[in-house]
């Protein structure tokens, strides 16, 4: 397995709980604009650190992945506010924000190594 083919396949297989879960989100107004939002913010960081995996530069590399961030970091409010709202059960929403906060944590990781490398 090649490096960082472990957090592409847990972002893969975010993306796709992230589908599966909207699919169970309310048919109402509220429910169909959450689950546009989530789907395209939740779907967003597996595409993205693939970009970045394959990025041109060092800078380009923290850049993508930043951006990845921003998705996990856009999904994770969107899930609260599912929460919130009552949308789905707490107990169902448990490990889908515990993971994108895991996914968080290992993506803020990743660029700050990188950036330290980048200043040596």
């Amino acid at each position: 397995m090649a490096k960082g083919d472990d957090i592409e396949e847990r972002l893969l297989d975010f993306a796709v709980r992230i589908l599966n879960l909207c699919t169970h989100l309310p048919k109402t107004s509220a429910g169909r604009h959450v689950a546009g939002q989530l789907m395209r913010s939740g779907t967003a960081p597996a595409p993205n650190y693939a970009e970045a995996r394959s990025a041109e530069s060092p800078n380009d590399f923290v850049h993508k992945l930043k951006i990845c961030l921003k998705e996990l970091n856009e999904s994770r409010i969107w899930l609260l506010i599912v929460k919130k709202s009552q949308m789905i059960s707490a107990e169902n929403l448990a490990n889908i924000i515990a993971e994108c906060d895991a996914l968080c944590r290992i993506i803020n990781s990743s660029i700050k190594t990188s950036r330290e490398r980048n200043q040596t």
